[in-house]
């Protein structure tokens, strides 16, 4: 009787141990291996010297991330940036990030090239991307965003051609080389197709981070009768920009709409929509459509690079129909606006 009863104890505690363990989940609850299935995707950008708040392209990119997270959410995406304070920190700042298991890294400017492709080798598991340069053998992991620098340029030069009382207007680069190069010789041809009377002075900084020089440049100019200046040097430009206010002369500003900077003296800007590129490259590495190895280019076609839309404030609306059809011509191919030295002077013979 007695071991009848514990057959019984025994086949029911058997019985209330298999329904726990099949009522039991098997890996926790949906909502925790949804949880646990759910990628949040890193993103960081690595700045150039004239860091997040340049005003210009350092500060475009950033806002395109920005975007990117609020988008999708925190919890969906998170970006970060690294400053660079000199050249010098752009590989460990790069490194920092891989470190960080970021899945897609950006270097802002030319001259953070050597730093990624150098990390694009050191990681090829890594996705790596680079604005304003390509390389003549593209590194299967990364993505180079280009501009048509030279044809927003071109349009800022039409307006200054146009708008020109002295007939003198200026260009103030930052370091010279290729991407300055596109702004320079574009700028050049654009007020001389609007203006071939006008003269066009040049004079280059070497400095994307001294705004005082800028000012100081930008002074002289003014004393020599230049109107109109169109910089393309970071935060040099600035310096321009505040020349401009002081003089109560005109100013063109760069990559963003600065017209903020002087509302009554910053009649256009080259714009280069930065942040809508690393917006839509952001949003391929979340739905999967990514690809390394690119190279994309922005073009007016796409709306990649155009003037401000500010400029409507203190461009005269014939003059920006003007410029409007220009860009048409530019967009069928009727105008080929120079990138070069040399292909500047192939257009003036």
């Amino acid at each position: 009787m007695k071991l009848k009863k514990l057959l019984s104890l025994g086949l029911a505690l058997v019985m209330s141990t298999s329904m726990l363990v099949g009522c039991s989940p098997k890996s926790g609850s949906e909502k925790d291996k949804k949880a646990e299935g759910e990628k949040v995707f890193k993103i960081g950008m690595v700045t150039d010297t004239g860091g997040v708040n340049d005003e210009s392209f350092n500060q475009s990119a950033w806002a395109g991330l920005e975007k990117l997270q609020k988008e999708y959410g925190k919890e969906k995406v998170q970006v970060k940036y690294l400053e660079s304070k000199q050249d010098a920190d752009y590989v460990p700042n790069v490194e920092t990030l891989v470190d960080e298991d970021t899945d897609l890294i950006i270097g802002v400017g030319f001259k953070l090239a050597d730093a990624i492709e150098e990390a694009a080798k050191s990681y090829s598991d890594k996705q790596f991307a680079l604005i304003d340069a390509a390389y003549e053998k593209q590194p299967e992991n990364v993505t180079s965003l280009l501009f048509e620098d030279n044809v927003s340029a071109y349009l800022t030069g039409l307006i200054a051609g146009r708008m020109t009382e002295t007939k003198k207007v200026g260009f103030i680069g930052g370091i010279s080389g290729e991407v300055i190069d596109r702004f320079d010789y574009g700028f050049r041809a654009g007020v001389e197709a609007a203006n071939p009377n006008a003269e066009v002075t040049v004079q280059y900084a070497n400095s994307f981070t001294d705004a005082a020089l800028g000012k100081s440049i930008a002074n002289q100019m003014h004393k020599n009768g230049n109107d109109i200046i169109f910089s393309a040097a970071g935060a040099v430009g600035i310096g321009a920009i505040e020349a401009a206010k002081e003089n109560n002369k005109k100013a063109i500003g760069v990559d963003q709409d600065q017209n903020k900077l002087a509302p009554d003296n910053v009649i256009t800007s080259a714009m280069k929509n930065i942040d809508v590129a690393v917006l839509n490259l952001g949003k391929s590495i979340i739905d999967g459509t990514y690809k390394g190895g690119q190279l994309i280019v922005n073009t007016l076609d796409m709306d990649g690079v155009g003037i401000a839309p500010t400029s409507k404030k203190n461009v005269a609306p014939d003059v920006l129909e003007y410029v409007k059809g220009e860009a048409e011509k530019i967009k069928s191919g009727d105008i080929k606006v120079p990138q070069n030295e040399k292909e500047y002077k192939e257009l003036k013979k």
